[in-house]
Parts: structure tokens; C-alpha cells; sequence
């Protein structure tokens, strides 16, 4: 996985990027009917109900555009929240307010959406060993603040990207002559290469789980769209000779019989490409 601080690094990209996309010359409308000497202070006012997420992320983005800007939370990451609730107050210059408004809500009230769903996914798995975890398909250019959302929400992050894990897939498998062959190549790279990534393994039935486990070396093999009875069939042979994870056909009426099937963990693009966003607003008060 990715360090603490390149995940940093990618969450000021994203800010930076954000903003230069919003206010690129200025901002003209505040500029141009409020004084540059004018304070202010607005409420981020919840108008739907779910997990909020993005508070700290909204912290760093208010920072970003004006460090004297003063933000005191009510309500952390991570917490229910319904209709009516005030998540914190912003206070200083308006003019800063208005500039880091709109970045502030587009990033909480997606980040807010995935939280909520992933926190429903792990919910469901109650009771069981089996893990939620995210995957690679996220918005472009904002994958950092939502695998931080389906953390708060409960879940885990899959590999950030496709540098910090290896992962074999069907079209790796078929251009590389099977699977066998991929694997082989992959151990072979790595060594060559002096890295230490984990290498997980996509198979599309029993034989090519079998033929996986006769590789060795695999951290973990991702069961792609097999029905609850393969599942179970490819967990016993399986065994503890690697991790298991569930991919494909999940949601909420399935995600609880693919983890009674014994699975380690389970994956869902879902929890990032399939949300609405909850409906937050910031009120100047």
C-alpha cells in the first residue's frame, strides 16, 4: 500500500487541482460586490441523512485557501447524521469562505455518499470475518479523498493504484499465455526488479484456482463472479494457503451469502462508482 505521506501528497493534488479549476483568475463574483476586508461566518448545514464524511478533508481544503480561516466541528467523521444537523462553522474572510465553498461540498457530499454505503456493506457483514474493500474504480483525480470516505465508512482500501500491488487479472492472465505463465513472469520481474509487492491473483473457475494454488506464491486469489456453491468449493480448497476475496454480482442482497461462504474479504466497485451524493449546503449565518 501507498505510505501515509505519498496518500498526503495526493489529497493536496487534489485540492490544488480543485481549485485551480474553480477560481483560476478569481473568483469575480465576490470580488467584484464584496470588500476584501469583509468577515464573515457560514454553517455546513446537513439537508439529507447517512455518514458524513469530509470534515477533515474540508479542514485542509479551508486551510488551503486561507490559513486564518477558523473552522469549529460539531460533528467528526464517521458519525449518523440526519436533516437539519450543523456539521461546523467556518469563520473569517468571506471572500475565502465563498472560494473554498463549492470544492468543500462537491468533495463532502461525495465522499459523505460513499461513507454511507460502505458503512451499510459492512453493516450487512455484521457477525462475520469478511472485510469490505474498495477498488480502482473511482472518479479520475479524486481517488484519494474517496478511499479515505470508504475508510471512514468501515471499509478497507484494496491497492491504491497500480504501482503498490501486483494484480493479475483475465487480460493479464490471456496476454501473458495463461496463467501459469503469469505468475511466473510476475515472481520473475519482482525479483529482477528488487520489489516487494503482493501479488494477487483473479481466477475464473476451480481449475484456474487450482492452477493458481500450484504456482505459490500468491498473497491472495480474487474469485471473480463464481455463485455462493463454487465459493464455498474454492475456499475449502483453498484453505490457508492464501486469503480469499469475492468480486462480482455484490450488493445488498448478496454481500451477506458470499461472506457465509467463508470468504477473507469482499470487493465492490459499487461503494465508489454507484453513489448519490448526500445533500449538504454552507449558510452564511
Amino acid at each position: 500500500m501507498i505510505t501515509e505521506a505519498q496518500f498526503q501528497h495526493e489529497l493536496n493534488l487534489i485540492i490544488q487541482n480543485g481549485i485551480r479549476e474553480d477560481i483560476g483568475e478569481g473568483d469575480h463574483s465576490s470580488l467584484a460586490c464584496i470588500p476584501i476586508s469583509a468577515t464573515g461566518k457560514a454553517k455546513l448545514l446537513v439537508k439529507d441523512e447517512g455518514i458524513i464524511a469530509g470534515v477533515e478533508f474540508a479542514k485542509m481544503i479551508f486551510n488551503h485557501v486561507d490559513a486564518d480561516l477558523n473552522v469549529e466541528t460539531f460533528i467528526q467523521d464517521g458519525s449518523s447524521v440526519k436533516y437539519g444537523d450543523v456539521v461546523f462553522f467556518v469563520s473569517g474572510s468571506s471572500q475565502s469562505i465563498l472560494k473554498a465553498e463549492r470544492l468543500v461540498l462537491n468533495s463532502m457530499q461525495r465522499m459523505s455518499a460513499i461513507a454511507t454505503k460502505t458503512k451499510k456493506y459492512v453493516d450487512l457483514l455484521e457477525g462475520t470475518q469478511t472485510k469490505v474493500l474498495d477498488t480502482r474504480k473511482t472518479t479520475p483525480g479524486f481517488r484519494a479523498a474517496e478511499k479515505w470516505a470508504v475508510k471512514i465508512g468501515g471499509g478497507e482500501n484494496h491497492r491504491f493504484a497500480l504501482y503498490d500491488m501486483i494484480m493479475l487479472k483475465d487480460n493479464h492472465n490471456d496476454f501473458a499465455g495463461g496463467i501459469s505463465k503469469a505468475i511466473q513472469k510476475t515472481k520473475d520481474y519482482l525479483t529482477k526488479n528488487k520489489l516487494d509487492l503482493k501479488i494477487i491473483v483473479e481466477a475464473r473457475n476451480l481449475g484456474e484456482v487450482e492452477e493458481i494454488l500450484n504456482s505459490g506464491g500468491v498473497y491472495r486469489i480474487l474469485l471473480d463472479n463464481f455463485d455462493y456453491e463454487m465459493t464455498k468449493a474454492a475456499v475449502a480448497l483453498i484453505g490457508n494457503q492464501c486469503l480469499t476475496e469475492s468480486s462480482g454480482n455484490i450488493n445488498e442482497k448478496t454481500i451477506r451469502h458470499y461472506a457465509e461462504c467463508g470468504v477473507n474479504y469482499i470487493s465492490s466497485g459499487a461503494l465508489t462508482h454507484s453513489v448519490y451524493n448526500m445533500d449538504l449546503s454552507l449558510k452564511a449565518f
